[in-house]
């Protein structure tokens, strides 16, 4: 194994890294994505820098609070957050506010990211662990970009009457909320296979009306890109019986939140699955699943979900799209080979590892991976 000389900005040659492992399986399955991480700079003569800070549960234990200033002032600093997961039985009986995940939800709004991106892929290695034919999913590669700060879940006025026994919620959005999302989605389609289904609800609601009326003045900045409208009832269909026929998917917040979900049937297992929230001061990046007290501390959690992650990181984080894909190539050559972790015991396998033999198989591959490709580039 060799390093590869550096190259790119001097932005991408060096990363200060806030890592938050949080609760549960957090600090397992991060551990082993900052082995990926640093596996790269070793291999690219980088230098990322790594710093520690504490949310949710641990925070409340140490500092009696789920996020602490320390902690936002850090990750304010920092080019990118990498974070594991939060929550724990023990503090359900907390006030809402006081929760673990009043830390997730502060952190998010302390850095202001309004597009969460959520890829998923269908690794050949795991077909057998989808509830789909494995002819349905066979190929599949879906973006769902989701907007993050507006629409039903953030529009005022919002109550409840229990005098009155009535509830009610505002579905409000901006022209220029719904720009800045549909070009996050559009400059992704175009390092991708150049599609954009946007996903609405325009035959019933006006903020539907509005967001395709957006979007179809956007597109046409991306003439490269081909643009079709699809209410969300069908797209939520053709996700399960047609998922390849989608590249980047764009959709407003609570749309995003159901399908994106949806869409996890096509990878077979939330543990493979990461995501990130951009477009704010710093760029936000997490596995999909949750904290998993029942199995944290005993090796059996899933670190792809985190890896996957530290990809998205370097690829949107620091310009990093080779690095990116080396390590997504990394995983699925892992996978392919039958290695999984517990989680993974459907169809095949070749031996169950645990969650930090996972995370050095695919160190070991990822070098491969760039041993392969450089003697390529040598020849």
């Amino acid at each position: 194994m060799h390093k590869i000389e550096p190259r790119g900005t001097e932005r991408s040659m060096k990363l200060n890294i806030v890592v938050l492992p949080g609760d549960g399986i957090g600090p397992e399955v991060t551990r082993e994505a900052v082995r990926i991480l640093r596996a790269q700079a070793d291999l690219h003569g980088y230098d990322f820098r790594f710093e520690e800070h504490l949310i949710g549960g641990v925070a409340i234990e140490k500092h009696g609070a789920p996020l602490p200033q320390e902690t936002i002032d850090a990750c304010l600093q920092a080019d990118a957050v990498l974070l594991g997961a939060v929550g724990g039985p023990q503090f359900d009986s907390l006030p809402r506010e006081q929760k673990p995940e009043a830390g997730l939800l502060g952190i998010r709004k302390a850095l202001g990211g309004f597009a969460n991106l959520r890829p998923t892929v269908a690794y050949p290695g795991l077909a057998e662990c989808s509830p789909l034919r494995p002819e349905i999913v066979r190929g599949a590669d879906v973006v769902i970009v989701r907007e993050l700060l507006g629409g039903l879940y953030f529009g005022e006025p919002r109550g409840i009457s229990d005098q009155r026994k009535e509830a009610h919620n505002t579905l409000r959005y901006t022209a220029a909320e719904i720009e800045r999302v549909a070009r996050v989605a559009f400059d992704l389609a175009l390092r991708r296979r150049r599609r954009v289904t946007s996903v609405d609800k325009a035959n019933v609601l006006e903020t539907s009306q509005l967001w395709r009326r957006v979007v179809s003045a956007v597109a046409l900045d991306y003439p490269q890109v081909k643009l079709d409208h699809m209410y969300v009832d069908t797209c939520s269909m053709r996700l399960v019986t047609s998922p390849t026929s989608f590249d980047v998917v764009l959709t407003e917040n609570m749309f995003g939140d159901i399908l994106s979900d949806e869409a996890a049937v096509l990878a077979g297992s939330l543990g493979v699955l990461g995501s990130a929230t951009i477009g704010g001061k710093v760029d936000l990046f997490e596995p999909v699943h949750g904290s998993a007290p029942d199995i944290a501390g005993r090796g059996l959690a899933n670190p792809i979900g985190a890896i996957a992650t530290a990809a998205m990181l370097l690829r949107h984080a620091g310009g990093m799209e080779q690095e990116a894909r080396d390590i997504e190539a990394a995983i699925a050559d892992v996978l392919r080979e039958g290695f999984r972790t517990a989680d993974l015991k459907a169809g095949r396998h070749r031996a169950i590892l645990s969650t930090e033999q996972m995370g050095e198989q695919i160190e070991r591959a990822l070098y491969d991976v760039v041993d392969r490709r450089h003697a390529y580039h040598a020849v």
